[in-house]
């Protein structure tokens, strides 16, 4: 991954404290990015990945990836987009070569 991509990622959060907590976590080691589709696909991997405060997870979700994985809120062992709209932003910045219009045409074709 690239520093520009890392910033980019989290630029809704560059004013905050964690910021660079955050990019550093990104930039410490290999990413593997992917494209969900399904439907409900947020809403089902934001229900495995569990709680985005490790804590929590810890307690209300052991079994959810961030439960077991996670070691604290900026380093929390995975990342899902909350919304459409936060998916198709983040998507771009990893798969700029990627049409999201394009693919949802090609699928109702199915």
């Amino acid at each position: 991954m690239k520093l520009h991509e890392a910033e980019e990622f989290y630029s809704e959060h560059r004013h905050k404290f964690f910021y660079d907590r955050l990019v550093s976590f990104m930039m410490s080691g290999p990413s593997d990015m992917y494209i969900l589709a399904k439907e409900n696909a947020i809403r089902d991997w934001r229900t495995l990945m569990g709680p985005t405060k490790v804590y929590k997870a810890q307690f209300e979700a052991p079994e959810t990836i961030r439960g077991k994985y996670g070691l604290s809120d900026t380093r929390n062992a995975t990342h899902g987009s909350d919304s459409p709209e936060s998916a198709r932003r983040e998507i771009q910045i990893f798969f700029p070569d990627f049409n999201i219009d394009s693919w949802y045409q090609k699928k109702s074709h199915f």
